[in-house]
């Protein structure tokens, strides 16, 4: 994989632990660089850095140094912050500590943190070159859990921590091929691409272009079109395409021209499968379709970017509620890491295809509200359930 691979395809790595214990040395010992500003002055980093990096056993990966869990004040508890939001979306973590095992609340408190979100954990002790590792066993015997010993300084124990981080990746599930189960070899599938004001002037959005990717490596043969060419598209082919992919915003044009004897699915729904439990999403769309006119709506967007004329999140999908369920409804849009803490009091989360995040960020999420009893739904299928189309999409189940 090379440096242009997204980076929520990538395997993301958290160091995380108290101000000083050699957390940004571990990140520029991995990545052979000054990825991260280090200085003995506690709390040097004050938000979470982000490098790409290759690692032996896992090649694409993400390091992510945080600000220091210990950190003291309002914009110590502001750092402390950022540092929970980047927990949520690792694919591993590892735990650094130094020195002697005074107190370890904080640290059983993070252990519950990732073990509630179903993280992976390496447990490091750093700075072994200035105590010889002597207070290691105290971390062991006070967390119970053992700890790799090294100095990201001179690099002693890296190789033990490369080959621990790579074996946690092997055993790590690798979501399925976006169109697994939809398309095969051979099969000729048809791409709905609108090049509307959301997709950059000379460029194709994200979605479109990992699905493009994926249809090749398969061996398929992708035709591309916007939806206004897409009867002229359909007509130049010898024969019906095995599979039809549509913008969910087109989803009403693609429906009534796609043949009835191909599949038709969505993006959205692609990634919706890939990143997400697309069975927890076909259930929020039935809880969708039984909104009360009162009923609260969070719209959630991976991304942030400024709002566009008919923005899907903050425009489509809310006049399409408002037009089936009245003005009545309460509908509140986030974008990026502004997911609320609590969200117990809606009825319902629309949820974006999230090519920006990783699927462990996604799932995360959906933990989330399952724990609060709120139902989950995605756009493609929430614009599909409002179009009437939801039995004739496929959505690979």
């Amino acid at each position: 994989m090379k440096e242009e691979t997204p980076r929520a395809n990538r395997f993301h790595i958290g160091v995380f632990g108290r101000r000083n214990s050699g957390k940004s040395s571990l990140v520029n010992a991995l990545a052979g660089q000054q990825a991260a500003i280090v200085s003995d002055v506690p709390g040097t980093t004050t938000d979470a850095v982000m490098k790409n990096i290759e690692l032996p056993g896992i090649g694409a990966a993400v390091l992510v140094d945080t600000a220091g869990y210990d950190d003291e004040g309002e914009l110590g508890r502001l750092r402390v912050g950022r540092t929970v939001q980047a927990a949520r979306r690792v694919d591993l973590a590892l735990l650094v500590v130094a020195g002697e095992a005074d107190e370890a609340a904080s640290e059983r408190g993070w252990m519950a943190r990732f073990k509630a979100d179903d993280i992976p954990v390496l447990y490091i002790y750093n700075k072994v070159e200035t105590d010889g590792g002597r207070f290691a066993g105290d971390w062991e015997r006070e967390l119970d859990v053992p700890f790799l010993r090294l100095s990201a300084r001179t690099g002693e124990g890296m190789p033990e921590l490369l080959s621990a981080m790579a074996e946690v990746y092997r055993r790590t599930d690798e979501p399925g091929g976006l169109t697994d189960g939809l398309a095969e070899a051979g099969d000729v599938v048809v791409l709905v691409m609108p090049q509307d004001i959301q997709a950059p002037k000379g460029r194709l959005i994200l979605p479109q272009v990992q699905t493009l990717r994926n249809l090749l490596d398969k061996g398929c043969t992708p035709v591309c079109s916007t939806a206004d060419r897409l009867p002229q598209a359909l007509a130049a082919l010898s024969s019906p395409p095995a599979l039809m992919i549509t913008d969910s915003q087109v989803f009403p044009q693609a429906e009534a021209a796609c043949p009835p004897q191909t599949r038709l699915t969505s993006f959205s729904i692609l990634f919706a499968r890939q990143k997400g439990d697309i069975r927890l999403f076909m259930e929020g769309a039935k809880a969708l379709l039984a909104l009360r006119p009162d009923a609260r709506v969070l719209i959630a967007e991976a991304c942030t970017h400024v709002p566009r004329h008919e923005d899907i999140g903050r425009v489509k999908l809310p006049r399409l509620l408002r037009r089936r369920f009245g003005e009545s409804l309460r509908i509140e849009v986030v974008g990026g890491n502004d997911f609320p803490e609590e969200l117990s009091g809606y009825d319902l989360v629309i949820h974006c295809g999230a090519c920006m995040f990783t699927r462990r960020h996604v799932l995360n999420r959906l933990r989330r509200a399952r724990a609060c009893g709120v139902p989950v739904t995605n756009y493609g299928v929430a614009l599909a359930a409002l179009g009437g189309m939801l039995e004739r999409v496929e959505v690979g189940l």
